[in-house]
């Protein structure tokens, strides 16, 4: 998006239920600097933490002194995954500028539904408590940047300008995290390409590495992955649906919605809107749903309960 105001968010979304909350625990929240006496912004050094429905009051006290980023995923989504470390890498680099609250979806209802996220990744700011909308869905990192841009813009203009405290040293005697193992070239290769919207160049990097090794689970699951963004990005979600609904038995209209649900977390709707398909198919032509289906599963993962009972579904249509 190229302008992002507080208005467009006026109600619809209410955190009323969660500005009481208690403070969380030390270490729950960075340190703000410039914060009012009885400030709760104290504790652990990140600008990157995790927000729950009991310590999102704090986060709230906070976006009084910085701009809060509040981004609500889950685990099973697979855009999230792509979105979310674009997000943390820029907060970073703005160096305390801005904070960064992670929401699981799945462990916090009340914030979800606080925020009304009928489908994520969704991205929206805190500035004085006051929600601003960003993005739904997952963007280029340069739209991102851009977003971000005019979120520090709007904070300076209602006078959120203070930063966090970074700088404080860690715990004397704590042992230093340990470092994460380089990705793999042909995966760090996919992950630069992801960062700046070359998803066709990421798929032909996952796809070498999986000609190297077949039994590669994160590239398969990159691949998946970056595929699906491929694919929601050329797709316009009004023509796709009124395509779908003049067409039910027309299969690329329906891989176009289902597309767009899993990509917006509708997941239950994506499958069911596919095994439907199948359903009505003749035999001979049921091969690229399948397909379609057992591809999404993997992004979702098959512990899942979602994707044990689509599989369960599919597996008594075919037999």
């Amino acid at each position: 998006m190229t302008d992002i105001s507080p208005a467009a968010l006026r109600g619809a979304v209410d955190l009323s239920s969660l500005r009481n909350r208690p403070a969380a625990s030390a270490g729950g929240a960075p340190n703000a600097s410039g914060a009012s006496p009885g400030s709760p912004a104290g504790g652990i050094v990140d600008v990157v933490v995790d927000a729950t429905d009991e310590s999102f009051g704090q986060i709230l006290e906070i976006s009084r002194t910085v701009p809060v980023v509040v981004d609500l995923w889950a685990e099973w989504c697979g855009p999230c995954k792509q979105l979310s470390p674009i997000i943390e890498k820029v907060t970073r680099e703005l160096g305390g500028k801005v904070l960064l609250a992670k929401v699981d979806v799945d462990a916090n209802p009340q914030l979800a539904q606080g925020f009304r996220a009928q489908s994520i990744p969704m991205v929206v700011a805190l500035i004085a408590g006051q929600p601003v909308p960003m993005f739904t869905g997952a963007v280029p990192e340069q739209q991102v940047r851009e977003v971000f841009a005019q979120l520090l813009q709007l904070a300076a203009q209602n006078g959120v300008t203070g930063s966090l405290d970074v700088g404080v040293p860690a715990e004397a005697g704590a042992p230093d995290a340990p470092e994460e193992p380089p990705l793999p070239p042909l995966h760090a290769e996919a992950f630069a390409a992801i960062e700046v919207g070359d998803y066709a160049a990421a798929i032909t990097a996952y796809e070498k590495a999986l000609a190297e090794n077949p039994r590669d689970e994160d590239a398969i699951a990159g691949l998946g992955q970056v595929r699906l963004l491929d694919r929601v990005q050329k797709l316009d979600l009004q023509t796709a649906r009124a395509a779908a609904a003049a067409g039910p038995l027309d299969v690329q209209a329906q891989f176009d919605v289902a597309d767009l649900d899993l990509a917006g977390g509708h997941v239950d709707d994506a499958f069911g809107r596919l095994l439907d398909l199948f359903a009505q198919l003749p035999t001979a032509d049921r091969t690229p749903v399948r397909e379609r289906l057992v591809e999404l599963f993997g992004l979702i993962g098959a512990a899942d309960p979602r994707v044990v009972s689509a599989r369960n579904r599919l597996s008594s249509l075919l037999f």
